[in-house]
């Protein structure tokens, strides 16, 4: 159990892993994630379902090499097994009577907006993916965008891969033009979402971000993923991933997401010299 059956690297630092776990594909949905851990002594992280096979028994997760855990993740291979891989968590995204949906994905969070893309778009819905990244070396899953979206509006920061410009250049296009939804949904870094949301908010479009804040438990006992949404308190784990945009006191979520940087990049430098010693 937990074996990994597949694992395939998208860019430089962005991996996918299909594992073996078929308790959690038999109730897995868009929006929901595991929390694993690479051994007995690891941390316990977590990581959004990016797509799942009922009937083969597997989840499918993708994964940036940011810290420790995710280098110690990236040095297993097809055939390992996870120590842990519990789920899913969460609350699924909201999908029912969608009728015309704006996808918004930025980076790595474009491996949580595709799974969602896909339910829409399997479901008759009408849906524009609005993917971005930083340079075309870093694309990820452009296929599956194009294959399971109605139109793909791809942006890149420097102009290498579609359009020059940031996802909300594309999004305030198509609705200047003319264009309304039902729902826009935006999933990326928090800066990226924080505009998303403002932008929105202004043309009065109800909008849903998905967040990752920092979490240990996974249940809402630890408080680590404590978010302010609404003037209330909530926890991405229970609570969320996905919350009312236009409510989410994002300043605050970009002040707690860096509380940790600098022990999580001394973190991933010893575990880098850790692991070219072994080689040696």
């Amino acid at each position: 159990m937990n074996t990994i059956l597949k694992k395939q690297s998208l860019n430089p630092t962005v991996t996918l892993m299909t594992v073996k776990a078929p308790l959690i594909a038999r109730k897995a949905e868009p929006g929901q994630f595991v929390i694993l851990r690479v051994d007995e002594n690891g941390e316990r992280i977590p990581l959004t379902v990016a797509d799942f096979d009922r009937e083969q028994g597997t989840i499918t997760i993708i994964y940036q090499i940011v810290g420790a855990t995710t280098k110690k993740l990236d040095q297993l291979r097809e055939g390992d097994s996870l120590h842990d891989f519990v789920g899913p968590l969460g609350r699924a995204t909201h999908t029912e009577g969608l009728k015309k949906v704006a996808v918004v994905g930025g980076g790595v969070g474009c491996a949580i907006a595709y799974p969602v893309t896909k339910k829409l778009f399997e479901q008759g819905a009408h849906v524009d993916a609005i993917v971005g990244f930083r340079s075309k070396d870093l694309v990820i899953l452009e296929d599956a965008f194009a294959a399971h979206s109605t139109r793909l509006f791809r942006m890149s920061d420097d102009g290498s891969w579609g359009e020059k410009g940031l996802v909300t250049n594309a999004l305030e296009k198509l609705i200047q033009s003319g264009e309304t939804y039902d729902e826009v949904i935006t999933i990326g870094p928090l800066v990226m979402m924080k505009f998303v949301c403002r932008l929105t908010k202004q043309y009065g479009i109800k909008t849903i971000a998905s967040m990752n804040p920092i979490m240990i438990d996974g249940t809402g006992m630890c408080g680590g993923c404590r978010l302010t949404v609404g003037g209330k308190t909530r926890f991405a784990c229970v609570d969320g991933p996905e919350f009312d945009g236009h409510e989410i006191d994002f300043d605050e979520a970009i002040a707690r997401g860096r509380t940790y940087a600098a022990f999580e990049r001394h973190a991933y430098e010893e575990a880098c010299s850790l692991f070219a010693k072994e080689v040696r």
